[in-house]
């Protein structure tokens, strides 16, 4: 008996934990600051290649860098881009200090740690194939890469090596 009252004991604390940790946010998607070399030509791929809208812009003031710990005293712009404008999409949050990455472009996501690819689900593949052709981005792998009847996968990366794959039908 004592066995079994342990193991309720043990079952109420795991999922108590578990339910008070789900229930500490207050939203239900992650921002992602990503910083670029070329602000503009970063801007093109995401809203007119991908197809991303931008939904505002802020400025991290040079103090507010240096005393909140994010750039050691340099004041940065950052746009807000969104799949769609709405609250509950993702903040893509692009930056920029004019200065190219201190490492290579990777040609695969195995080459470097940290964030290497994003995922976006599209309803047709067509129209964003279509304009990133135009901004003549390169295509990788043998992609679009069928995944299943009604479903196809594209590889690309961004101007700074980011790997985005399109997932949809055609």
């Amino acid at each position: 008996m004592s066995t079994l009252k342990n193991l309720l004991i043990l079952a109420t604390f795991l999922f108590g934990g578990f339910v008070h940790a789900q229930s500490n946010f207050t939203s239900k998607s992650i921002g992602v600051g990503v910083v670029v070399a070329d602000m503009q030509r970063s801007l093109d791929f995401y809203i007119k290649g991908i197809g991303m809208v931008k939904t505002g812009n802020f400025t991290i003031n040079a103090e507010f860098g240096k005393r909140g710990g994010l750039t050691g005293g340099e004041a940065v712009d950052v746009n807000i881009l969104k799949l769609e404008n709405s609250p509950e999409s993702t903040d893509w949050k692009l930056m920029s200090f004019g200065k190219k990455a201190g490492h290579s472009k990777p040609k695969f996501i195995q080459d470097d740690t940290g964030m290497q690819y994003i995922t976006i689900q599209v309803k047709s593949l067509q129209p964003v194939i279509d304009r990133l052709k135009e901004q003549n981005v390169t295509f990788l792998g043998n992609t679009p890469t069928p995944l299943t009847k009604d479903s196809h996968f594209v590889l690309v990366q961004d101007p700074d090596g980011t790997f985005v794959e399109l997932i949809g039908p055609m």
